[in-house]
C-alpha cells in the first residue's frame, strides 16, 4: 500500500452472519440437491403432446411417461405449495387434490386402460400448469 494512499475504516458495529439453517437441516439441503430436477416447461408440453395427439403414444413408452407426469405433478404441485395458490385458490386446490390422486394410481395393464390414464394424467399437469400461469405463479412455459 502506497503511503498516498487513503485509509478507511468502517465506523459502523456489524453483527456477526449466522447461517439461515442449522448445521442439520443444510447437510439434509445438500443430500436432495444432485437428486434436484428444474422445472422444465418445454419438456412437459412435450410429453403431453405426445399423449394426447391423435396417435396413441407406443406401449413400450408407457411406462416411462407415467414415471416422466408423475415427476411433472411432483414439481407443479411443490410450486403451487410454496407459492401458496393452494392456500389462497381454491381451484389450484382441487386441481392439487386431483394430481395426487392419479399420481398414487397403477398404470393399467390393458393398453386402451393405460393409455386412457396417460390421458388423465396429461390433462392433470397440463390443467395445473395452465391454472399456475393464470395465477402468476409460472411463465408461460415454451
Amino acid at each position: 500500500m502506497s503511503a498516498s494512499a487513503p485509509m478507511c475504516l468502517w465506523a459502523h458495529s456489524m453483527e456477526r452472519w449466522q447461517p439461515p439453517l442449522g448445521r442439520e437441516a443444510l447437510e439434509d439441503v445438500l443430500q436432495k440437491v444432485p437428486a434436484w430436477q428444474p422445472f422444465d416447461g418445454a419438456a412437459l408440453l412435450d410429453d403431453v403432446a405426445i399423449v394426447l395427439d391423435d396417435l396413441t403414444p407406443p406401449e413400450d413408452l408407457h411406462d416411462e411417461l407415467a414415471q416422466r407426469f408423475r415427476g411433472h405433478l411432483m414439481r407443479l404441485v411443490a410450486i403451487a405449495v410454496a407459492t401458496r395458490a393452494a392456500a389462497e385458490d381454491t381451484e389450484t386446490a382441487e386441481l392439487i387434490e386431483r394430481a395426487r390422486s392419479i399420481r398414487s394410481e397403477e398404470m393399467p395393464g390393458d393398453h386402451r386402460q393405460a393409455v386412457g390414464h396417460l390421458r388423465r394424467l396429461a390433462w392433470t399437469v397440463n390443467e395445473l400448469l395452465e391454472r399456475l400461469v393464470a395465477t402468476k405463479c409460472l411463465k408461460e412455459a415454451a
